[in-house]
């Protein structure tokens, strides 16, 4: 679950780099429909569907959840998704489950920069966009890489050393 193409395309192919998925056919992708609101609004609401669901089936599966943390942040935003299960009365997610949430803080350009070898302020929410979602290929090979050696270039933005701790806990 995303809020946009470029989460999906990161997300896709970070999934498959380390080896959770080998084609499309093995997802289901819940992404934000374009100009109808607020897409972490979307997420929000969807999550608390979506965490439902899995919870229901009975096959092996993981439920990944992309969405920017803005001005916000991780923190904020893991309990905004709590708050939200809490209040239509599900179970927020245990530690025990396959349930990961990446938040990239501002958004994922902020990732794509850092990757990219920048240093990166996640208090700057102007970092320049890729020209097409799947250009973003070679970034998610060097974080794969990255997360194989257990090893973040310094300085790591904290948004994305959480999102190491949700893949090192949830995923592998």
């Amino acid at each position: 679950m995303c809020e946009d193409s470029q989460h999906e395309a990161f997300g896709y192919r970070f999934l498959k780099q380390v080896g959770l998925v080998r084609d499309r056919y093995q997802v289901r992708v819940e992404r934000s429909p374009s100009g109808r609101g607020a897409a972490d609004q979307f997420v929000e609401q969807q999550y608390v569907t979506e965490l439902a669901a899995f919870r229901a089936t009975h096959v092996a599966t993981t439920l990944v959840v992309l969405t920017d943390g803005d001005a916000v942040g991780v923190d904020e935003r893991m309990r905004r998704l709590d708050k939200a299960c809490t209040q239509r009365g599900v179970e927020p997610r245990s530690s025990a489950e396959n349930v990961a949430v990446f938040v990239p803080t501002w958004n994922i350009e902020t990732w794509l920069a850092y990757l990219d070898g920048e240093t990166v302020d996640e208090g700057r929410k102007n970092y320049a966009r890729l020209p097409t979602p799947r250009d973003c290929g070679k970034h998610v090979r060097i974080l794969a890489g990255m997360c194989r050696s257990g090893k973040l270039r310094a300085p790591t933005p904290e948004s994305l050393k959480a999102a190491c701790r949700e893949y090192e806990e949830r995923l592998r």
